[in-house]
């Protein structure tokens, strides 16, 4: 099973083709462009320097939210646009997810932030057993407060790791407190293609069911700042 995978969430972009779950290649970018200008060129590289085409490709993956409005929404159309002019089957996977796999050689607990502003983090949860991973609640959006309450009154017993781009704001919340939270290092933290496509090809083994182009769709958990605005300016 090849997999194709892309990563769009948050100010990195990245690339991934994987086989049978061993990554074949990866290309990530994180110099500030936008994705528009980075995904086909990563893409076609990633193809390129596998030997491969688009018809050698299995089935695509993408992480589908929660992240950037903007960069979700890149990420998804160009899945969905090669899926339809391809054929290929889709999986969706949790961007908060995605980074639990980062981590999947380590027994611990994961704790996955994306910063979503005004002291709010957008947040799943996940143990890390054997090299299996194990969804604690469903992905939510929730204030930092919150978060730090959970953790301390359901996992203080737990090694709890960090990752994401709301790591470090959510460690300098909890370091006063009685739970056992580290940082991931820099190169584990953040959301990448290749944890994206291994998510996918578990979800597959699992038996899970693909969805076609027509049926991918963002997970954006919120409505975008432009949306809220206008909904309080409908209810004055």
């Amino acid at each position: 099973m090849r997999i194709l995978a892309f990563d769009s969430t948050a100010t990195a972009a990245s690339v991934a083709i994987s086989d049978d779950g061993k990554i074949l290649s990866e290309f990530f970018v994180n110099a500030g462009l936008t994705h528009s200008r980075t995904i086909v060129p990563m893409l076609d590289a990633a193809l390129k320097n596998t030997d491969s085409d688009l018809k050698s490709v299995d089935a695509m993956a993408i992480s589908n939210g929660p992240g950037s409005f903007t960069g979700v929404r890149i990420g998804v159309a160009v899945t969905k646009g090669i899926a339809f002019a391809e054929n290929l089957p889709c999986i969706e996977v949790s961007t908060l997810e995605s980074m639990a796999y980062n981590l999947i050689l380590t027994d611990c607990l994961v704790c996955a932030v994306m910063d979503a502003r005004c002291n709010q983090v957008y947040n799943g949860v996940f143990e890390i057993k054997y090299g299996e991973v194990y969804r604690l609640c469903e992905d939510r959006a929730l204030a930092i407060a919150d978060l730090k309450t959970e953790l301390t009154e359901k996992y203080s017993d737990k090694r709890i790791i960090l990752v994401g781009d709301g790591a470090e704001l959510c460690f300098k919340e909890f370091i006063d407190t009685n739970l056992s939270v580290e940082l991931a290092p820099d190169a584990l933290r953040f959301q990448k293609a290749s944890s994206v496509a291994a998510a996918a090809f578990d979800k597959l083994k699992k038996g899970e069911k693909a969805k076609t182009s027509g049926e991918l769709l963002p997970a954006y958990l919120r409505l975008s700042q432009a949306e809220r605005e206008l909904k309080k300016k409908e209810l004055k």
